[in-house]
């Protein structure tokens, strides 16, 4: 298969780089990486979609071929939605999208899925490995005190997640990435099942790592310590990989109580999910899609964890 499109998009202050597969006519599909990835992340997904769906696929803002700002408040997510209305603007002006994502990708997604800012202008989201950092702030208020029966499933998430306290400590983060970024894509394949033959990681591995700290330290403290209620009209689709060393399922627990219309798709598989099992993730994306785009009133396929 030839290679994809590339462009240009001028978004709020940077200019990010895109790649497009699929006619521009078929049903639109945007798919947001995650850290330290750069869009080359969703290559194998956005070839196998781009049969039935116009794919775009994007550098974030500090990765890849998209452009570095400076400074935690260049990182917001408020800067990330105002990058996504300007991807949106750019590739499907008058059609809502499939939007998709992964790891930050999708957490910063959720911000506009749950958001005003872009009401109608997502026709559904599928989230992999990156939960609503508010939803997490209230599950984590609910279920991390003595005697709640999710509280073991808590404290393992909290311990898979000391990267987070540590992406906070002033240079070490970024020596290290300095260090040991060349030793990426031997964990990746070594012990995430990833293909040796992947396109990735990208050789601005190191840069991109360094330049997204910068999301941790903008974001996840406001939204976990100060949770805001973020319901969403919009269908939502979970994929979670049962094997995640980053986001157990524990972080999707609740989520029915800010979205009526959900889906679990559990997959036997590690972080980068997209990477590992591409036809999967692939299918059950296009699946969801046609879905939405039917108007299926099917009722969603919830599983019981209420808040």
């Amino acid at each position: 298969m030839t290679g994809p499109a590339a462009r240009r998009i001028a978004a709020d202050g940077v200019e990010l780089a895109a790649y497009q597969w699929g006619l521009s006519t078929a049903p639109p599909v945007v798919l947001v990486h995650g850290y330290p990835d750069t869009s080359a992340v969703w290559r194998p997904v956005a070839e196998r979609l781009a049969d039935c769906f116009h794919v775009t696929a994007f550098d974030v803002r500090g990765a890849g071929a998209s452009h570095r700002p400076r400074g935690l408040h260049a990182y917001r997510m408020s800067r990330l939605e105002a990058d996504l209305e300007a991807v949106l603007d750019a590739v499907s002006p008058d059609r809502p999208v499939h939007l998709v994502g992964h790891d930050w990708g999708s957490i910063h997604s959720w911000e506009s899925v749950t958001g005003t800012r872009l009401a109608g202008r997502i026709a559904s989201f599928t989230s992999i490995s990156g939960p609503c950092l508010d939803h997490v702030g209230h599950l984590i208020r609910a279920r991390l005190r003595p005697r709640h029966p999710d509280l073991p499933k808590m404290l393992r998430q909290a311990a898979r997640s000391w990267y987070i306290a540590y992406f906070h400590v002033p240079l070490l983060p970024t020596l290290t990435w300095r260090a040991l970024g060349h030793r990426w894509r031997a964990f990746l394949t070594g012990s995430q099942g990833v293909p040796g033959h992947a396109p990735y990681p990208a050789p601005t591995l190191a840069r991109d790592a360094v330049s997204g700290i910068a999301l941790y330290r903008a974001n996840m403290l406001p939204r976990l310590l100060r949770p805001r209620d973020r319901p969403t009209t919009v269908p939502v689709q979970l994929i979670i990989p049962t094997r995640d060393f980053c986001v157990t399922p524990v972080l999707s627990y609740g989520v029915e109580r800010w979205t009526g219309r959900i889906r679990r798709r559990p997959i036997d598989a590690g972080h980068w999910v997209q990477l590992s099992h591409p036809e999967e993730v692939a299918s059950r994306i296009a699946e969801f899609a046609h879905h939405v785009e039917d108007g299926s009133r099917r009722s969603p396929d919830h599983t019981a964890h209420p808040i």
